[in-house]
């Protein structure tokens, strides 16, 4: 970026540090540190009309510097200068969504939800049922519940079911209609689609209990069956 006809009277030629911040260089050095990267733009925004300046004033009267170079070099360093504001900006803004969703993360704690997960307790009885998801229509869909040993207790046949979550009222009975004693029950889920069986994704029924911070900076829902997951991850509000 540097002309090649320009020569120094009075001061020393520029240093290769000064000469790596025009060419860029040292800037894709220290692109990483995003938190410091106006300040490089500014920097290396001061160094380059420090730089012109001292070009201008030494340069060869029989030759001088091209004035296309100088309009280039321009566009160049306000190029750096608006995608480090622009960084800026989408960290203020990414700053003030994470805020937005704790907020609405923590008007859910309390709620009941469909989370991933392939487990259902029954308490004194009863059970808050469970969820699945359906990517396409399917012919039939089956759940397949088993104990804490791994036999099989019920079987549920759903039918015929659109695409889309499906909740599922279950009542904790075994297949001869004997109610099953508490405890925590998987389940499985498979549906017929286009003559193929295939598995479902399934979701329990768990409540809201706190909000946290996630590794990431997002919020998670601490749930009530010690899972953490994601807004995104919720299939249901129930």
């Amino acid at each position: 970026m540097y002309a090649q006809n320009t020569y120094f009277r009075d001061s020393a030629p520029p240093s290769q540090a000064l000469l790596d911040s025009v060419n860029g260089t040292s800037t894709r050095k220290e692109a990483a540190n995003k938190s410091a990267s106006s300040n490089q733009a500014e920097d290396l925004q001061a160094t380059f009309l420090r730089l012109l300046i001292a070009q201008l004033q030494n340069q060869d009267p029989t030759s001088p510097m091209d004035s296309s170079q100088m309009t280039s070099q321009l566009a160049q360093i306000n190029t750096v200068s608006g995608i480090a504001q622009l960084n800026v900006s989408l960290a203020a803004l990414a700053a003030q969504l994470t805020a937005g969703q704790q907020t609405q993360a923590a008007l859910l704690i309390g709620s009941t939800v469909l989370a991933p997960g392939n487990s259902a307790a029954v308490v004194e009885g009863k059970s808050a049922g469970f969820g699945l998801q359906l990517e396409s229509d399917a012919t039939d869909v089956q759940v397949v519940v088993k104990n804490s040993a791994g036999q099989v207790v019920d079987t549920i046949n759903l039918g015929k079911q659109s695409a889309g979550t499906v909740p599922v009222s279950w009542e904790p009975k075994d297949e001869s209609g004997n109610p099953l004693p508490d405890g925590t029950y998987t389940f499985t889920a498979t549906a017929t689609v286009g003559g193929k069986e295939m598995p479902l994704k399934t979701f329990s029924t768990s409540v809201v209990q706190a909000v946290v911070k996630q590794p990431d900076g997002t919020p998670g829902l601490a749930l009530s069956n010690g899972t953490i997951v994601g807004l995104n991850d919720l299939a249901a509000i129930v």
